[in-house]
């Protein structure tokens, strides 16, 4: 079992969660994920490491109640445990590879939508220990929607804001700053984005056309997390990719998002199954065909 050492609400319905997991700690590195369940009958949930401290044997995850699963994962406390916590999985970021000197003269620019400014965090953070300049983009529909911006700030070289109603910061959308930033001048080696993903595909389309290299995270496609049962399928550069074990990270410019948006669109009809089946549960009706029993 996996102890919860702390829990926090970020904003709402998106939790912040420290797990105490040694072993997944001392081998994480930035752009990995981990496979969670909150019982031992319960779904897979890939969710990426949003921070990891090998000392405290801690590894940290942020997950939004979206539905009967996550729900489910927020709904525990400090002191409570999750049933499996695997990991770490996927392929670190390509960045970790590259030589210091390398790194030194890049500038990276991080754009996090939403809850995916969670797993920029790790990165950005490596990078900053590292020596390496990176500027971030935190996207959010409102100001009350924001989270890790504070984070940010301490190893961030400069922290945008952008709110689609423009309660703090830039008022629009992360592509729109992104497009103001570029044409104000800045220059970057490389973007890396991480959000929906729809944010992910105009992201990339706005990049595309400034010829800047962009590195975009799919791991909401997964089930499984080992390859074996297909269902993080995407396209990419016309080729068929398994996210969970050649990814979570993927040329942007090359990631078929329409393909990978009807995909993700399939689950979220197995989700809305299993709202319903909860709801029934609560009425007294136990439904003993298909989730989790």
């Amino acid at each position: 079992m996996y102890t919860i050492l702390e829990k926090r609400s970020l904003a709402e319905g998106i939790w912040l969660m420290k797990i105490h997991a040694p072993r997944v700690a001392r081998a994480a590195l930035p752009g990995q994920f981990v496979i969670v369940r909150a019982t031992e009958r319960g779904e897979r949930i890939p969710l990426t490491i949003a921070d990891f401290d090998a000392t405290e044997g801690s590894v940290t995850i942020v997950t939004q109640a979206i539905g009967v699963s996550t729900r489910r994962i927020c709904s525990l406390e400090e002191g409570e445990a999750l049933a499996d916590f695997a990991g770490p999985l996927g392929r670190p970021s390509e960045f970790v590879g590259l030589p210091e000197e390398e790194l030194r003269r890049r500038r990276y620019l991080f754009i996090g939508g939403g809850v995916g400014t969670a797993p920029v965090y790790p990165q950005v953070k490596w990078l900053h220990e590292h020596g390496v300049e990176v500027d971030v983009i935190v996207g959010a529909k409102t100001r009350s929607m924001l989270i890790y911006t504070d984070q940010m700030r301490a190893v961030a070289s400069h922290l945008h804001i952008a709110t689609d109603d423009g309660s703090e910061g830039f008022h629009g959308l992360v592509t729109q700053l992104l497009e103001e930033l570029i044409a104000r001048g800045e220059r970057y080696d490389e973007c890396v984005a991480i959000g929906p993903m729809i944010m992910m595909k105009f992201v990339a389309l706005t990049t595309k056309k400034h010829a800047l290299k962009t590195t975009v995270s799919l791991n909401a496609l997964m089930v499984d997390g080992t390859g074996m049962c297909g269902a993080c399928r995407v396209t990419v550069d016309g080729r068929t990719r398994f996210t969970c074990v050649e990814g979570p990270e993927f040329d942007g410019h090359q990631v078929d998002f329409d393909e990978a948006i009807r995909r993700q669109g399939m689950y979220r009809t197995l989700e809305q199954r299993a709202a319903a089946i909860e709801a029934e549960r609560a009425a007294g009706h136990v439904c003993r065909i298909g989730l989790d029993k």
